[in-house]
């Protein structure tokens, strides 16, 4: 009788022992479906010696069902499950998960339906079917995923269907991706980004891990050197993994990889449909899937036969995931290349300081582009002082920013004015009491969106119409908005210059691939004057006509205390103002500011990257924090204040008694409502010599709380809310 031990994906159990019937062949990484109780259960089956399980006798183990027909997981992939689950501390259930993207993909291809709008144009509509004739214009998905996008009952659709109005398509789930050609329009390198690809090409030739920080400045051309690691990749038919930090950046990237490779790759991503995810899955288990672009959850798909990895724009913050597995996808990426034996590119024009850290130990090796390419020059930044150069009352834009703008739309180039705050004002309160708008759910004021004419909350979503009245003292029209989001930054600008033609760039108006691929079209093609946005536009657009960016508050990142506040202030204006003079015209770019002798603030004046890097280094080495020290957050929260607040001191009081390990707390968290739920953190501050996971573990392992308490464990923190 032979025994299998399986990962099973309930939070509530850990690894179980089944019998494998005679006619089954399993081995370790099989999918497989097994029986709990009344109830059939999705398991991997692993190796029985790296996973502890209930002594149960072999006469009471119930039999495995079925084998489902997809190759097992890889003895890399594997390593690299148990790895993240040891190092953030997680369940290494709650990390496979990740790995099995599209569970309808696990049964095989086949066909499904989808519908699309057939064209008809009825004489008479009822105001549900005209919206979602509206927003599915374009569209063809399932029904259950065509009602979400239109905010409409599936009933609606059903009955659009009905009157012919929407029609079913059938659409084949394992229809191939058409092949990249490596050597479709191969480019015309600078020496230095033909000394960096050869570098990346030699890598991938040779085989074996090889980590690199590709460290170019903006418009340096860092895609055209990976690019052509790629190629080589493609070449001995090898996967290749790109893993971007939004996916607002995918259309960009899209299409320059179609260019250089003929075709688009594979994305992988949360917004794509269920067919779609079905698909790229399966492409991706088979080999079929050359390219694979997509979020860090790509990072845990079984690939077939990768070759490469490149994560870019490796600063990035969202490539730390908040909640679930609070694992970073630049990190862990590093590790799956070492389990692979391939190389790993992390590339930037403003690395993570952990990063530079590393290729200064040897660790990684540093690869660097110093200069633009095709001789374009880096922009002129220069600091406006706010407390001198006052922008009028109830305006933000400073004379010499409007001067400068007004320039621009003379000569026919574009500016871009960068605000990283969505909406029209951050807080809106009643001019006759003093009422402040505050979320229900969450330690936050509502945010005025005067397109949508809305109060939202940006943590849990909550959404109030904006009100006629003052909802405390009843006043009639006495709502003030307090401070500018970028909407009030775009109505400003409509304002001083009635001709210009203003785009608006944020999560809310680019909310899709089509959106964002319309404006980089409209951008591209001279359609726009000046574009608004968010930390949306700081990164991968390359608009040659663009020689103006103005940094509306560049003090906004530096507030609330964050450990890494400088490094990202640094690294967002840093980026956003490498969008300037990206073609044959120079750049310009103004900061805003009040406070313009502060380190970050200055270092970007001057241009001194270095200089920057270095005070932010040891400021770092005298807190012990990362990369000096190793920091963790224990987060308890519960829909009872009480229950939360209990839990937490009972946390504290057995808090352990260790050399290098400092704890702080617990207290309130500085988001002390979120979602409805109370929160208290624990800190805690490690020497790196400190075995901190273990004794996490070895602290909270014995403790027991209620059932709506829950306890969050966060290795590497970088949000301190």
């Amino acid at each position: 009788m032979r025994r299998a031990r399986l990962l099973v994906f309930n939070a509530a159990l850990g690894p179980l022992d089944y019998r494998v019937p005679e006619h089954m062949a399993v081995e370790p990484g099989s999918i497989v479906i097994a029986p709990l109780g009344p109830r059939q259960v999705l398991g991997i089956v692993w190796e029985p010696d790296r996973l502890e399980a209930g002594d149960v006798p072999e006469h009471k183990l119930r039999p495995l069902l079925e084998v489902l027909p997809v190759p097992p997981l890889s003895a890399p992939l594997r390593r690299l499950i148990e790895w993240t689950a040891d190092y953030y501390c997680a369940s290494p259930a709650a990390v496979a998960r990740m790995a099995l993207g599209s569970t309808a993909a696990l049964r095989g291809g086949g066909t499904t339906t989808e519908y699309r709008l057939t064209g008809e144009e009825p004489a008479r509509l009822t105001p549900q079917r005209a919206a979602a004739m509206d927003a599915l214009h374009g569209e063809q998905a399932t029904i259950r995923e065509l009602a979400e996008k239109a905010g409409v009952s599936e009933g609606v659709l059903r009955g659009m269907v009905g009157a012919g109005l929407l029609e079913p398509v059938t659409v084949d789930l394992d229809r191939p991706y058409p092949k990249a050609n490596p050597s479709h329009a191969a480019p015309d390198l600078s020496a230095d980004q033909q000394a960096a690809a050869d570098a990346f090409v030699a890598a991938v030739r040779e085989g074996g891990f090889q980590p690199f920080l590709l460290d170019g400045v903006t418009g340096s051309g860092k895609t055209e050197c990976y690019f052509e690691a790629m190629a080589e990749a493609l070449a001995q038919r090898r996967q290749v993994l790109i893993l971007l930090p939004e996916i607002a950046l995918t259309e960009n990237f899209l299409r320059r990889f179609e260019a250089r490779f003929g075709v688009a790759p594979v994305l992988w991503h949360s917004s794509l449909k269920s067919s779609e995810r079905r698909r790229a899955w399966r492409a991706i288990v088979s080999g079929d899937a050359q390219v694979v672009v997509g979020a860090r959850s790509a990072l845990f798909m079984p690939y077939a036969r990768l070759g490469l990895i490149v994560v870019d724009e490796a600063h990035e913050v969202s490539f730390k995931q908040d909640d679930g597995v609070r694992y970073n996808a630049r990190d862990v990426a590093v590790i799956r290349a070492k389990f692979e034996g391939i190389p790993v590119v992390l590339a930037s024009a403003t690395p993570a300081l952990e990063s530079m850290q590393l290729a200064e130990a040897g660790v990684y090796r540093k690869i660097a582009l110093p200069a633009r390419f095709g001789g374009a020059e880096l922009p002129a930044i220069e600091v406006v002082d706010l407390r001198i150069e006052q922008p009028e009352r109830q305006h933000w834009l400073s004379p010499r920013l409007v001067k400068a703008m007004k320039d621009r739309l003379l000569k026919g180039e574009q500016s871009l004015l960068f605000l990283n705050r969505r909406g029209y004002a951050p807080l809106t309160l009643c001019r006759h009491c003093g009422h402040r708008f505050q979320c229900p759910n969450c330690t936050a004021w509502l945010v005025e969106h005067r397109l949508s004419r809305r109060l939202a909350c940006h943590h849990c979503g909550h959404e109030v119409p904006v009100p006629e009245a003052c909802p405390e003292c009843a006043t009639p029209e006495c709502m003030v908005a307090c401070g500018p989001g970028v909407e009030r930054i775009a109505d400003e600008v409509t304002e001083r210059f009635p001709e210009a033609r203003v785009a608006l760039v944020t999560s809310d108006t680019l909310n899709t691939p089509a959106k964002i691929n319309e404006f980089v079209e409209a951008a591209e093609n001279k359609l726009i004057d000046v574009i608004v946005g968010t930390q949306l536009v700081t990164k991968g657009y390359h608009f040659p006509e663009l020689t103006l960016v103005g940094v509306i508050d560049a003090d906004l990142g530096l507030e609330g205390g964050d450990l890494r506040a400088g490094e990202r202030t640094y690294q967002q204006i840093a980026q956003v103002a490498g969008r300037a003079g990206r073609g044959e015209k120079p750049g310009e770019v103004l900061i805003q500011t009040r406070h313009p002798t502060a380190p970050v603030i200055a270092a970007l004046a001057a241009g001194d990257r270095d200089a920057f890097y270095s005070a932010e280094t040891e400021s770092r080495r005298d807190a012990g924090a990362p990369p000096f020290g190793r920091w963790a957050a224990i987060i308890v929260s519960s829909e009872d204040e009480a229950e939360a607040r209990e839990a937490a001191r009972a946390i504290g009081g057995v808090r352990p008694l260790l050399p290098d390990v400092a704890i702080l707390g617990p207290a309130p968290a500085p988001m002390a409502l979120l979602r409805g739920r109370y929160r208290y953190r624990l800190l805690i501050n490690a020497r790196r010599s400190a075995e901190l996971q273990k004794a996490i573990r070895d602290w909270l392992g014995p403790l027991r709380f209620p059932q709506g308490v829950r306890i969050g464990i966060d290795i590497d923190p970088y949000s301190f809310v």
